[in-house]
């Protein structure tokens, strides 16, 4: 006499494993977005929200548990920046989008244009990780891209701004089998030569991505607490935008 029991159980494992390799679409994920947002998604500059408080978020997306992004996730930023593009492509998986997130070095090849300048320049003329906090000028090398994504990575890095200079961030990248999450934060005061702009601890942004159905969805969000004087000669929320637009295109150009 045959024993179902053990047999019945793996054939519910084999289907809860299907279902979970299966790819969301962006609505799985965007439920409430709209259609003229999405559409915006879909084109070459995507769709861009900004404010200055983060409870104005538009697409308040469903990204899970061990991953989560909510309203709160930022704090309380005096300005914010919320951003999605949506990329037709074949399938990409989260072990692709976390080695193209080690490539710090090749942040410093992405440009953008400078209207004070009237042409392209790298917005980050250098990027390299560093040991940590108390080993500024200890520089490490990229790894070579990994067999398997580890759940949670932490990493310290030292971006030269070309408009902030020597600008220090960790970086804690979080993956599960759907998807892959970029919290970056500032563990040094960010300064416009002698006056300080962002104090330490006072910029988060977030990079979520999740390859769907249609390609891959790169959702943004991004937020900086500055001081009133700062924010009435510095155009912030541009700056943020401008910042996240450029770690978009690397993260792309790393999945090639």
């Amino acid at each position: 006499m045959i024993r179902k029991g053990p047999l019945v159980l793996l054939l519910v494992l084999n289907a809860t494993l299907y279902l979970a390799a299966q790819p969301r679409s962006v609505r799985d994920i965007f439920p409430a977005i709209r259609t003229t947002q999405l559409n915006e998604a879909f084109s070459a500059g995507g769709y861009l929200y900004s404010g200055t408080t983060s409870g104005g978020l538009t697409l308040n997306p469903r990204t899970g548990e061990t991953l989560g992004i909510t309203k709160t996730s930022l704090g309380n930023p005096g300005f914010f920046v919320e951003a999605l593009r949506i990329v037709p492509r074949r399938e990409t998986s989260p072990l692709q989008i976390y080695n193209a997130l080690q490539h710090i070095r090749s942040l410093k090849e992405q440009l953008y244009h400078s209207a004070t300048r009237n042409r392209y320049i790298p917005l980050f003329p250098d990027a390299v990780r560093i040991e940590g906090p108390n080993r500024l000028r200890s520089f490490l090398p990229d790894p070579p891209p990994a067999a398997q994504a580890p759940s949670r990575q932490l990493m310290y890095v030292r971006f030269t701004d070309a408009n902030f200079g020597h600008c220090y961030y960790t970086i804690l990248l979080s993956t599960n089998t759907q998807a892959v999450l970029c919290r970056i934060n500032n563990f040094k005061a960010v300064s416009f030569g002698p006056i300080p702009v962002i104090k330490e601890n006072a910029f988060v942004a977030l990079l979520y991505m999740e390859p769907v159905t249609e390609g891959l969805v790169i959702y943004c969000l991004a937020g900086a607490e500055v001081s009133d004087f700062i924010a009435k000669h510095v155009n912030i929320s541009s700056a943020l935008r401008k910042r996240m637009d450029v770690i978009v295109a690397w993260v792309l150009d790393g999945l090639q």
